[in-house]
């Protein structure tokens, strides 16, 4: 059981994670992130989709699949995408203790040079959520695609997507063989569907989720 749209009870009720971007530019932005990857039979293929519509967008990567595609995880970057951390094991931090816990983030936050940091499944133990909160920002999502789930066919997918996601929406797609089917007939035809409506696809940065994107600070005036 997982909800699709994250209801804004559950956001307010964790402020310090980021689920969703506030909207301050004039063009409605959306913000695609991929899980589980960098592998080579999707992430390229996925990049090609991006790159037909100007998209940029934020890869949420396994540590394990960092050291054995490496290349792909570079031809993510020169493609101006940013990526995060989702542990090296793709551990549910409901299942582990907290200090392997915290040792398979550091580990793989350090190979990637990254604060962004996802929990697999979106499970922290409350214990865990207050230690890493203070070394990383924490990404969930305001909607889930659903593109994982067997049951789901890719038209239940896209559904899930169109019908929730609207400005400022942080999405969550996967990079993973599990997902691949309907990763490839849903990705096309949602960057088709926001592009014709006038939305941008923009990576999530530190500055992005501290509100601070393309602020320019002004020096005020004193008497």
């Amino acid at each position: 059981m997982y909800l699709i749209k994250t209801p804004r009870v559950i956001q307010k009720l964790f402020p310090n994670f980021h689920w969703r971007v506030g909207q301050r530019q004039e063009q409605p932005t959306l913000y695609l992130t991929f899980d589980d990857g960098p592998i080579p039979h999707l992430t390229p293929w996925i990049l090609e989709q991006l790159e037909q519509y100007r998209a940029k967008a934020t890869f949420f990567c396994v540590g394990n699949n960092v050291r054995r595609y490496p290349d792909v995880l570079q031809q993510t970057l020169d493609a101006g995408h940013v990526v995060g951390n989702h542990t090296t094991h793709h551990l549910d931090g409901w299942k582990t203790d907290n200090v392997p816990y915290f040792h398979d983030v550091r580990h793989c936050a350090v190979q990637l040079k990254t604060t962004l940091f996802r929990p697999p499944y979106g499970r922290l133990k409350p214990s865990q959520a207050q230690f890493l909160q203070r070394h990383y920002q924490i990404v969930m999502w305001d909607v889930l695609s659903g593109d994982f789930d067997p049951e789901l066919t890719p038209e239940d997918c896209y559904d899930n997507v169109v019908d929730n996601a609207g400005p400022g929406s942080i999405v969550v797609l996967h990079d993973s063989l599990k997902a691949e089917e309907n990763v490839r007939e849903i990705l096309p035809r949602i960057l088709e569907h926001y592009t014709s409506l006038g939305y941008a696809f923009a990576s999530l940065t530190p500055e992005v989720l501290a509100g601070t994107a393309g602020v320019t600070k002004t020096r005020l005036k004193t008497a």
